[in-house]
């Protein structure tokens, strides 16, 4: 793991329902102790750094009081502006999402989807209804669907004589309405009725993949509830939360973000846990779905970098940090982080909508250990807000050194799309 995160205890001393902002260089707590080398006070340096981002911003046509910048180490206040005040915030909201499913379930959690039938299965035929219980799995695409089928053709099946019968929630290529996300099951289990983009995802598994092969006769139907007497089939896992909250943050997946929202209850339940767990004011947090689209997700850099530190406290006893649900520069490639250019090693997470452009995270440095950033813009032009992000990334990271990082896979980066190993059998999942 890349980014480990010392003290984040000592953040929960900080006195986030408080009014007024702090002193920059304010020291946060236990200054005193002599074990700990990292400096407690302000930096000039930064503090011009800062002043000449928004400056320049301002020279754009960007008002400076609609620029949000929190920064800060474990152990001070190294600058901000407009702190407090909740922005629109965009995609930051996932980090809120993030906090509460880890409140809700643990890293490991998977969804359960469930296969059932009410008729025998005779020749190579089932003689009756196939059942598909969902379970909020988020991220149940091509490549689990292509396991699925190859799973029910181990178990004799090639062909259901009645219908597929959706229940519970279940969503198939992020598509929630019943009809369809069954007709892109029956499509996805039978290689015959692929389409180019399903033979693409294919030749993204292990080469011995076999192609499956379920006809399913009869038409798509969704029922409120299982009926009794079912026999069951097949218990398909979902990727671990820990790696579907990863898929989510790297690719800045709304309809993930807001199935996982859903599962929780909704936003407004996602703001209270994560108001309650980073002691952070409401009006700091204010929530109208899981993703953040539209501008009136609204979210302070105070409470997004409160955020963060809650995230670190919930992975840490599980032998995981933030790099191993968020994209880091210069190793995930792919997703939001594909077109910009800040230093290697940083954690972060994005959000752009078409007058906001949001960046937060994590900066381990040489001088001042991890520092933790939040910056909020708003304004139009969203490609050249992210442009003066990342140049201002660039001279903090100069100034303090980030620290080298090695950029090897972690252990969320070995969790793979459609491994059969997670579609059990009654029989496999009771030895």
């Amino acid at each position: 793991m890349m980014v480990k995160i010392f003290g984040v205890t000592i953040l929960a001393l900080l006195n986030w329902g408080g009014t007024g902002e702090p002193l920059v260089g304010q020291e946060v707590a236990w200054q005193e102790a002599k074990v700990f080398a990292v400096p407690t006070q302000g930096d000039p340096t930064i503090d011009k750094i800062i002043d000449n981002y928004l400056d320049r911003l301002e020279s754009l046509g960007y008002e400076r009081q609609r620029q949000g910048i929190w920064l800060q180490s474990e152990w001070a206040y190294l600058g901000y502006n407009q702190g407090e005040s909740a922005f629109p915030a965009a995609s930051l909201t996932k980090i809120a999402t993030s906090v509460a499913a880890l409140d809700k379930w643990e890293p490991n959690h998977r969804f359960i989807t469930r296969f059932y039938t009410d008729g025998p299965i005779r020749n190579g035929v089932l003689q009756g209804n196939l059942f598909i219980a969902g379970d909020n799995d988020p991220l149940f695409v091509w490549e689990e669907a292509i396991a699925v089928g190859n799973a029910l053709n181990r178990l004799g099946i090639r062909e259901v004589t009645g219908d597929l019968v959706v229940v519970g929630n279940f969503a198939m290529n992020f598509k929630a309405d019943p009809a369809i996300a069954g007709a892109l099951f029956t499509q996805a289990v039978d290689a015959s009725q692929w389409s180019a983009m399903v033979d693409k995802a294919f030749r993204d598994l292990p080469p011995d993949t076999p192609r499956p092969a379920v006809k399913i006769a009869g038409a798509v139907k969704a029922q409120a509830v299982l009926p009794p007497n079912l026999e069951p089939l097949l218990e398909h896992q979902s990727l671990p939360l820990a790696a579907l909250l990863k898929q989510m943050n790297i690719y800045s997946n709304n309809d993930m973000a807001e199935m996982l929202a859903q599962a929780m209850g909704g936003a407004a339940i996602v703001a209270q846990t994560t108001s309650r767990l980073g002691v952070i004011p409401a009006a700091e947090i204010q929530l109208q779905n899981g993703s953040g689209l539209g501008v009136d997700n609204r979210l302070s850099p105070r409470a997004v970098t409160k955020m963060y530190q809650v995230l670190a406290q919930q992975l840490q006893p599980h032998g995981l940090g933030i790099d191993d649900i968020f994209p880091v520069m210069g190793r995930d490639r792919r997703g939001t982080l594909e077109w910009r250019s800040m230093p290697q090693g940083l954690t972060v997470k994005t959000g752009t909508l078409n007058t906001v452009s949001a960046l937060a995270g994590i900066i381990p440095t040489q001088e001042r250990g991890i520092v933790w950033f939040t910056i909020i813009n708003n304004g139009p032009n969203f490609d050249r807000l992210r442009v003066e992000q990342d140049r201002l990334l660039q001279q903090i990271a100069e100034h303090w050194q980030v620290l080298p990082e090695t950029l090897n896979a972690g252990p969320m980066d070995k969790v793979l799309l459609g491994d059969p190993a997670r579609n059990l059998t009654p029989q496999s999942s009771e030895s």
